[in-house]
């Protein structure tokens, strides 16, 4: 038997290599009234324009049908169809090699990018949370979510700043953000002499205020070749703080200073990535910091990349007016109520409930806030609806989908115990052939097949492009599980997973429960990248 793990990828690469030189033609399918008939399509259009008529060769079909290579799944069949070639995959040999190697698939699908190194910051967490406006919110949780992403990805990532404010600390507990935390300052004195030898070429001799050391002119570093591009035309003078001086600071010691084990080959600043994760309102200020830092650091990283977080806005609100914390009490508040509709106001005093209730708020806050392209404007709809279980789009959902996960094995393992199952076979002895409902496929080719290769996807951060700005994928996680998680539902909704106990029914059983593990290790893995522990029971 073949080994390997199977990649989506590595089959698209496959099939668009067997038709000869040329673009990628071949699309993987997805919608579940397609995969009834084919689970990928080379389009009629993009036959036309590669071969003459769009009449593929005969060894081109020969090749597909006899498709092979490390990562590639097996074809069971190719056929011309008014929509294109149709290929269909040999689904119980695919089901085989998926499900007798789990692990493999909750584990990226390619190794670090080219950023061995990343230096994410987030100026946002240097104030106070009651000042943390939800624009700010999105650029923490977007930076939280990167950094989870990247290092699964086996990137050395460090995060700035330090945290100092203990309100602040207690708040991204609370938001399950994982961020580090830290008392001093870092040493200012070599920027504040080289500042001062800058500023006295500009200082026109008027009293300044209490921590201002003067103005820089940033002008002709903006006008320079290779920094043009993204700065905005208005940069002309920055206002020098200590203030400042003390973030140029931190940043200059968090790039100097790595773990020893973390590419020990690579040394110096320009051998990291920075990443500056900002909301829009504060993109400005970020790239006058940018300016300054090479202004006065003759060892400033050649790559700064900033991370533009698009405005939040409230539906039927002005969107400013709430703050971060406000959000957050205010979502804990509507799960406290939902869930007291739902069982009793006693809950309300049980310390395991209220843990449920707090990951239940953070998750509803996740999602709604990493659903979007960071770069995109969102929009807040602060209703009961965002955080009900019915609610498809919501975080809340989910939970509750992984909750119901788990209530399934449970119940299996109650059974067993009490002799109404038995014990659960080896996986090489299962008969993956008796998964053949539509909806198991469907959770198989969408959800645990793709999942390593989605890994990827998010960890892919173009660093050497020109320009200013940088693009991150950090929605496609809330979006996948939000997905799996319907397809779960109906699937559950529909399948009596745990049937009757009669040995005949039990080989489809043990086959059913063996995807479903392989899914409750891809939704577990999806919920670590976004911090939020998997649910027994809601």
């Amino acid at each position: 038997m073949a080994t390997g793990r199977l990649g989506v990828g590595e089959t698209l690469g496959a099939l668009n290599a067997a038709l000869g030189p040329g673009g990628p033609v071949w699309l993987k399918e997805t919608r579940a009234r397609h995969l009834r008939a084919r689970d990928f399509l080379a389009p009629q259009g993009a036959l036309r324009t590669r071969f003459e008529d769009g009449q593929v060769p005969e060894h081109v079909f020969r090749a597909v049908a006899c498709l092979q290579g490390p990562g590639v799944a097996p074809v069971l069949r190719c056929v011309p169809t008014p929509a294109g070639l149709s290929l269909q995959l040999h689904r119980p040999a695919v089901f085989e090699r998926v499900l007798r190697a789990v692990a493999a698939y909750a584990a990226p699908a390619t190794p670090a990018s080219l950023c061995p190194r990343v230096l994410l910051h987030c100026p946002a967490l240097r104030g106070s949370p009651c000042a943390l406006r939800l624009s700010q919110l999105r650029a923490v949780l977007v930076a939280d979510h990167l950094a989870r992403a990247l290092r699964a990805h086996g990137v050395c990532v460090r995060l700035v700043p330090a945290v100092r404010d203990l309100h602040m600390l207690t708040f991204l507990q609370q938001l399950r953000v994982d961020w580090p935390c830290a008392s001093e300052k870092a040493s200012t004195e070599t920027l504040r002499s080289r500042a001062l030898a800058e500023i006295t070429c500009v200082h026109d001799g008027r009293t300044l205020p209490p921590g201002v050391l003067g103005r820089l002119c940033l002008k002709e570093l903006v006008e320079e070749q290779g920094l043009a591009a993204g700065y905005d035309p208005n940069l002309d003078n920055c206002l020098v703080t200590e203030d400042l001086l003390s973030v140029l600071a931190e940043l200059q010691e968090a790039l100097r200073y790595w773990p020893e084990d973390s590419y020990p080959g690579l040394a110096g600043a320009n051998s990291c990535t920075v990443i500056h994760v900002v909301s829009c309102e504060e993109e400005f200020q970020q790239q006058k910091l940018d300016l300054l830092w090479w202004k006065l650091d003759d060892q400033a990283p050649l790559r700064q990349k900033h991370l533009i977080c698009g405005p939040v806005k409230v539906a039927g609100a002005p969107g400013t007016l709430m703050t971060a914390p406000e959000y957050y009490k205010f979502r804990h508040a509507q799960v406290c109520k939902a869930s007291a509709l739902k069982h009793s106001e006693d809950l309300a005093q049980d310390p395991a409930w209220m843990e449920i209730f707090g990951i239940l708020s953070v998750a509803t806050i996740k999602f709604e806030m990493l659903s979007t392209s960071p770069q995109s404007q969102l929009l807040l709809a602060l209703s009961d609806s965002s955080i009900s279980t019915k609610g498809t789009k919501s975080g809340t959902f989910v939970m509750y989908n992984c909750a119901r996960l788990a209530t399934l094995f449970e119940s299996y393992k109650r059974s067993k115990e009490q002799g109404l199952y038995p014990t659960f076979p080896p996986v090489s002895s299962l008969d993956f052939s008796l998964l053949h409902d539509e909806g198991e496929w469907l959770l198989l080719f969408n959800s645990v097949l793709p999942f390593p290769d989605l890994l990827s996807q998010i960890a892919v951060l173009d660093c050497t492009t020109p320009g200013l700005h940088i693009a991150a994928r950090t929605e496609m996680m809330c979006k996948f599980l939000v997905q799996l998680s319907m397809d779960f539902s109906s699937y559950y909704n529909r399948v009596h997973v745990l049937g009757e106990p009669r040995p005949h029914l039990f080989g489809q059983m043990f086959a059913r429960l063996q995807l479903l593990r392989a899914v409750r290790e891809v939704l577990h893995a999806g919920l670590a990248m976004l911090g939020l522990p998997p649910l027994s029971h809601i």
